[in-house]
């Protein structure tokens, strides 16, 4: 039987991201997954579990809304080991962001409300952090956004619910491509195209998005740095290509120069998140006393 053409695109997906150094694993349903999670956050921390132990890290990743769980996957985490000792871990590491466990895994199988099989997903030190959804060349994107939100109703929080620690979609009919962050209220109009540095988009998920957006490093520090957590509507967020190359440009002309930096912004175009990450993460360099910003005059 000749192979669809949406699954070609996804066996020359996950071929491509391992070229990119993603390890492949195959994981077909919760049970494989919570293994390998259990391996990987091993391998990150340097410890071992012990089967109560891991028992108490489920408990731990199971508490909570996605937003919560997002605030989870970034904090310090503490148990009590098996012989009284404190035992404290980490989930990601968010200042190396290099420094995780990347793989990279398809059609893994979870049955909540109705059994859903998922294209392709990528974890960071065994947890669920990327899930892509792909459609044939033709089909439009809104189709794939469509599919992600019945996977967020019907099946992300099943059981353990660890695909609710998912952090970022990606949709694609393989010429066209999109990236949002998972916040299940938001609308297809919250869905946004990569570009480069000079504002080209990226839209072929086999021809510069991928080597891009997903390669291992970028990946994680859109996670660990250009994620932000909304306290007041109780959200996640990411930024747009424009406002992190803004922010990159910021830090490294700190680091790099004694000179003044600006950003230049239209209307409507996200002063105020490209402020708020910018302070976020410079008032965290050693050498920023100050930062101040003029949103809006």
């Amino acid at each position: 039987m000749p192979k669809q053409p949406e699954q070609v695109l996804e066996e020359q997906l996950v071929a491509q991201l391992q070229k990119m150094g993603y390890g492949f694993v195959s994981i077909k349903d919760e049970s494989q997954l919570i293994a390998n999670l259990k391996t990987q956050l091993e391998k990150h921390n340097n410890i071992r579990f012990s089967d109560t132990e891991f028992e108490k890290v489920i408990n731990l990743l199971g508490k909570g809304s996605v937003f919560e769980k997002a605030k989870t996957l970034r904090e310090k985490q503490h148990i009590v080991r098996d012989n009284g000792d404190s035992l404290y871990f980490e989930f990601i590491n968010t200042e190396h962001w290099c420094q995780n466990q990347f793989q990279v895994t398809n059609q893994v199988t979870m049955e909540g409300k109705y059994l859903n099989r998922y294209d392709v997903t990528l974890l960071i030190n065994g947890l669920p952090l990327v899930q892509i959804e792909l459609k044939r060349r033709g089909l439009e994107l809104k189709e794939a956004f469509n599919q992600v939100n019945r996977y967020q109703r019907h099946s992300f929080g099943a059981s353990a619910a660890l695909f609710q620690y998912v952090q970022l979609f990606v949709i694609s009919n393989g010429v066209n491509t999109k990236y949002y962050a998972n916040n299940r209220h938001q609308s297809f109009k919250q869905t946004f195209y990569w570009t480069d540095k000079d504002n080209n988009r990226l839209t072929n998920i086999l021809n510069g998005f991928t080597s891009s957006f997903l390669e291992p490093c970028h990946i994680s520090k859109m996670i660990c740095k250009y994620i932000v957590l909304n306290e007041t509507h109780k959200i996640l967020m990411v930024l747009r290509p424009y406002q992190f190359y803004a922010v990159e440009a910021l830090i490294d002309r700190v680091k790099n120069s004694s000179k003044n930096g600006y950003i230049w912004h239209t209307t409507g175009s996200g002063k105020t998140l490209t402020s708020f990450k910018a302070s976020q993460i410079l008032m965290n360099l050693p050498q920023v006393k100050k930062v101040v910003f003029v949103v809006d005059r």
